[in-house]
């Protein structure tokens, strides 16, 4: 349907009135809401514009330039940076693809009501637009401190924008060009991609549906003298394992022995579907354990808040890597972001949430069941975004994931989340950018580009 809109607009002259939402509705035999959604997104491309009281009505054209010869800069540049698989990781998809690669909440998952409403005292205080702390507001460090663990406190946090830049931060702060970091096999690619860039080199250390494997992990540390083990504990990217509770302490006692730190990445706080998820390993370990934690993919994307917490020198390193980047968070981004979080919105938000994702991880798995049940998940997810998949034998994940663009649904090839030769061929499906519907819609398709039944 919205391709045949897409049409009509391309096709049309500028200025041109379309019909109704009530006779596209007849026209289209589709639902209001199906409508409204696929106006939004032409008019978000730019093919249409509304007049409020008036009607919508297909957009001027954008007039053509002429092409610049811009073939020296490469010459200027050099090789490429190794960047790739995250830029192509958080790029847009094609106008009407079927989002099942996306890592941040559709709209219908982000409380624009509860944020606005934050935002507008946030503005209203008349504060917001001044300088903020160098470590961030104090309450805000204090709310971060108190989800860590009851050793921790607000002089323990620093407040960063985004997850990604804090795992940036830390990474700087404890490895060293030509040095080496223990990471999980597989892993976050953004992590993979920072600490490339970096010059560190990654150690991979083999995990299973348990999470990592405390012996890999011990051989790990003696074979590379690494000074720490990045990995994420609470339904880990890509493969949505929760690091079971009779694995952590010994975690820990494995860094302890080898003087080594542990960074937790507890990006998918919040992200649990249903009862309590585990404590911070952070609780267990303070001091041994550099702790991050963002509020994005629980919030909303342009949410750019996170907190990195530790003890000691290490957060004083941190620091002052971080400031290298920037000084510090918009105090008006901060201020909606607590405004938020200390409200009671916020639990019904994550129950909500929860519920959500939870129903619609059950469509994807019934739907791949039915239409592909050679794919073979890896874990059985209780929380996140994320279906990790194993292919069967002779399939390619790069060919597939390429013929699935072409059908207008967009997955993720699973070889950029092994910091090594991946053992096979892989696949993540996310449920994070679209609806149950669309998830069903996507696995059709899936089945059509690799030859399912």
């Amino acid at each position: 349907m919205e391709q045949l809109l897409r049409q009509r607009c391309l096709a049309g002259e500028s200025g041109d009135r379309l019909p109704s939402v009530r006779q596209l509705m007849s026209e289209l035999a589709a639902s209001p809401v199906t409508v409204s959604r696929a106006l939004k997104r032409l008019e978000q491309e730019g093919l249409l514009q509304t007049q409020p009281g008036s009607g919508t009505f297909i957009a001027a054209r954008k007039s053509t330039r002429p092409r610049l010869d811009l073939a020296w800069q490469s010459l200027v540049l050099g090789a490429a940076p190794p960047a790739a698989a995250l830029h192509a990781l958080v790029s847009e998809a094609a106008p009407g693809s079927i989002m099942l690669a996306s890592g941040y909440c559709d709209p219908s998952l982000i409380p624009v009501k509860e944020l606005s409403k934050a935002a507008r005292r946030a503005l209203g205080s008349g504060s917001g637009w001044g300088r903020a702390p160098l470590s961030g507001l104090p309450e805000l460090r204090a709310w971060f401190a108190r989800g860590v663990g009851p050793d921790y406190s607000d002089e323990d946090v620093l407040v960063v924008q985004g997850g990604q830049a804090a795992i940036h931060t830390v990474f700087r702060a404890v490895t060293k060009p030509g040095g080496s970091l223990l990471v999980e096999s597989p892993t976050y690619v953004g992590a993979i991609e920072v600490a490339r860039a970096l010059g560190v080199e990654l150690v991979p250390v083999p995990c299973d549906a348990l999470g990592v494997v405390p012996e890999f992990l011990e051989r790990a540390f003696e074979q590379s003298r690494a000074p720490a083990f990045y990995c994420q504990p609470l339904h880990q990217n890509p493969t949505g394992s929760v690091l079971a509770l009779e694995r952590r302490g010994e975690v820990l006692d494995i860094a302890r022995r080898h003087t080594a730190f542990v960074i937790e990445d507890d990006y998918a706080r919040g992200l649990t579907y249903g009862g309590a998820a585990p404590h911070t390993l952070a609780s267990q370990g303070p001091g041994q354990v550099i702790y991050i934690r963002s509020l994005t993919k629980c919030l909303a994307a342009s949410l750019r808040v996170a907190a990195i917490c530790g003890k000691g020198p290490v957060l004083e390193r941190v620091a002052a890597a971080r400031v290298l980047e920037d000084f510090f968070v918009p105090r008006l981004l901060q201020e909606t972001a607590l405004g938020l979080v200390t409200s009671r919105a916020f639990e019904r938000h994550l129950a909500r949430l929860g519920r959500v994702l939870q129903e619609r991880m059950q469509t994807l798995q019934e739907a791949l069941a039915a239409r592909l049940p050679e794919w073979r998940p890896v874990v059985q997810p209780s929380g996140g975004f994320h279906l990790w998949l194993e292919l069967p034998p002779g399939m390619s994940a790069e060919d597939l994931s390429q013929r699935a663009a072409r059908l207008g649904v967009r997955i993720n090839a699973g070889s950029g989340w092994f910091p090594a030769e991946p053992p096979g061929q892989y696949v993540r499906i996310s449920i994070a950018g679209a609806t149950s519907e669309e998830i069903r819609q996507g696995v059709e398709r899936l089945a059509l580009a690799g030859g399912g039944s």
